[in-house]
């Protein structure tokens, strides 16, 4: 039976620095962050109303699968100080077990890491009309879905809460990071798409597409940080069912997107209360997620 839902967080304790669609973060001391994946979806950058059962223990698993096994491509965010070593309440500590961790305090940059590896959502419409993902030519007659000839880092802006972000050229990244650094994100950004992709694959997922955030230490390194390769933040495509035309089925939250575009709603907030039977569907894709992905060979 799945534990009680968490929409929104009210630490006693703790600072809280920032709410976002999914996480809240909470100052711990000068050097470390509280970060609680919440139950939240967002879709069409809406936070909807209704939270999906057990979605943030999923995605904190998730997330820290890849982090412990991505360390050889890129150093990442959390401490791996257990949350009983600053959580003093029981209550506060049962609820965020699973859901929560400890990470270093660090500068973000400006910047989504997008990489694509295939032709769907913006970027299947982008090519529609202009032949391109993002500035980025590619060859004549691909079909929806289709694997890209090769991995694209199409990076982004950040955009405030309730509005889309916003793909840039490399250049302009390169503008707002500088060219070592920006060049540094983009490879580091495809390198940990492959690997992914790769274990994925022997999973039964393919990984269509994916967005990381970074940050820097005071020594500069780059770091990975808030939530890497999870249904939230990735397009899952189950690869028993994959095929070219389409849009495949998924184990993220497409299915909510696609229930949303049956409605007569015009995206923007408040989102619409959501089913029941949307919720526990959405729930359980994410579980299959999980399984599929850390589920020993």
């Amino acid at each position: 039976m799945s534990a009680p839902c968490v929409y929104r967080t009210q630490l006693t304790g703790f600072t809280r620095l920032h709410e976002g669609k999914v996480r809240d973060i909470y100052a711990v001391d000068a050097d470390t962050l509280l970060m609680v994946t919440t139950d939240r979806l967002s879709a069409f950058d809406v936070v909807m109303p209704d939270p999906v059962p057990d979605k943030g223990r999923v995605l904190n698993a998730i997330s820290n699968f890849w982090f412990e096994r991505t360390r050889h491509l890129v150093p990442n965010h959390l401490t791996g100080r257990a949350l009983a070593s600053v959580i003093r309440d029981p209550q506060q500590l049962e609820m965020l077990e699973g859901r929560a961790v400890l990470v270093r305090r660090l500068r973000a940059l400006p910047i989504e890491a997008v990489v694509r590896g295939y032709l769907i959502g913006s970027g299947w419409k982008d090519y529609q009309a202009s032949g391109a993902v993002c500035g980025i030519a590619l060859p004549p007659g691909l079909a929806q879905a289709q694997q890209l000839p090769q991995p694209l880092f199409t990076p982004a802006t950040k955009a405030p809460a309730g509005a889309h972000d916003e793909n840039i050229p490399f250049a302009q990244a390169q503008a707002l990071l500088g060219a070592d650094l920006a060049r540094q994100l983009r490879d580091t950004a495809l390198a940990l798409y492959r690997f992914a992709a790769d274990h994925a694959r022997s999973r039964g997922i393919i990984i269509a597409d994916t967005k990381f955030e970074f940050g820097v230490d005071e020594a500069g390194r780059l770091t990975l940080i808030d939530e890497v390769l999870t249904p939230d933040s990735s397009r899952f495509w189950p690869a028993d069912s994959y095929r070219t035309g389409i849009s495949p089925p998924s184990f993220d939250k497409q299915f909510v997107r696609d229930y949303l575009e049956t409605l007569d709603w015009n995206k923007k907030a408040p989102g619409p209360r959501l089913p029941a039977e949307v919720l526990a569907r959405t729930s359980e894709k994410y579980h299959e997620a999980l399984r599929r992905l850390t589920a020993e060979a």
